[in-house]
């Protein structure tokens, strides 16, 4: 049995110190949000938990679905590398960057050249990635691009589309456990400003081509949904923030577990939700779910 582990909307705090001139523009937009509303919901210590029952879970390898930082500043990324060496070597851990990630243009190439080697493929190739673990190809895709304030949409720059459908059909046939690692999830029913852009173009590609699961974060929520593969459907779940408040109404901070066994044709994989409860800083096994029995 392989074990793979998700986290995703770490937002890393406190904040560091911006320059007065990074505040310009969308920055200082996000500034005033985190401390009016954000710096409550993000708490280190809740992250610090997460992370310590993390460390006593017998996974093999570890997903990280993106926003790392709260308002890409200069001086976020070097600490943000630090946390990340701190869970796991780069070839243990694999990252996929979320719209925080490149919040803006000026620092939009900072989160390649600081976790450039967790987001990288076996061959070094880079978005859409293939790194072969086990059963597993984890296929990492990137929806990260600046976008104007108060947006915080997701899109499949670059030809990663066109390269994705050829990827998947070939990993199919290598009879690997293909799961796709997003930051934005493919589904209809987002906020319009919150939305993947091409959602609906990357539903046809798993539609025609398959794979046997979806991994996203940015909802700060655990979810299932089901989307339309060529031999059934594909489960596309999403976690929580990682450092999500117990003490407000949203999901409070958790992670996923996915025990995944057997062989082509005969798949079974079971999601294990572990987190927090609504007022309690324990962290607890909250749900087991069959995703796969294929």
């Amino acid at each position: 049995m392989f074990v793979l582990a998700h986290i995703s909307d770490v937002h890393l705090a406190p904040l560091p110190t911006p320059n007065p001139l990074e505040l310009l523009g969308k920055r200082g937009l996000g500034l005033l949000n985190w401390l009016r509303k954000r710096r409550a919901i993000h708490r280190p210590d809740v992250l610090a938990a997460i992370v310590a029952d993390l460390k006593q879970q017998a996974y093999q390898h570890l997903a990280v679905t993106g926003d790392l930082v709260n308002l890409s500043l200069s001086n976020e990324f070097a600490p943000a590398r630090a946390w990340l060496d701190r869970l796991g070597p780069p070839g243990d851990v694999t990252f996929v960057p979320g719209n925080h990630d490149a919040y803006v243009r000026a620092t939009a190439g900072h989160a390649q050249e600081f976790w450039g080697d967790a987001m990288r493929g076996d061959l070094g190739e880079s978005f859409p990635f293939v790194r072969r673990r086990g059963p597993l190809a984890l296929v990492g895709l990137s929806t990260a691009l600046p976008t104007l304030p108060l947006a915080a949409t997701g899109r499949l720059h670059g030809d990663q589309l066109a390269r994705l459908g050829d990827i998947l059909a070939g990993l199919g046939r290598e009879g690997l456990f293909r799961v796709v690692l997003i930051h934005h999830p493919p589904v209809k029913d987002t906020h319009h400003f919150r939305r993947l852009v091409d959602a609906k173009a990357l539903r046809e590609v798993l539609r025609k081509h398959g794979a046997e699961l979806l991994l996203h974060g940015h909802h700060h929520e655990q979810s299932l949904i089901w989307i339309a593969g060529p031999r059934g459907n594909i489960a596309c779940v999403g976690v929580p923030s990682a450092s999500g408040t117990p003490d407000r109404d949203d999901d409070p901070a958790g992670y996923n577990l996915y025990e995944i066994e057997g062989e082509p044709g005969a798949w079974r994989c079971t999601a294990i939700s572990r987190g927090m409860r609504h007022g309690s800083m324990a962290v607890d096994e909250l749900m087991r779910t069959e995703l796969a029995d294929y």
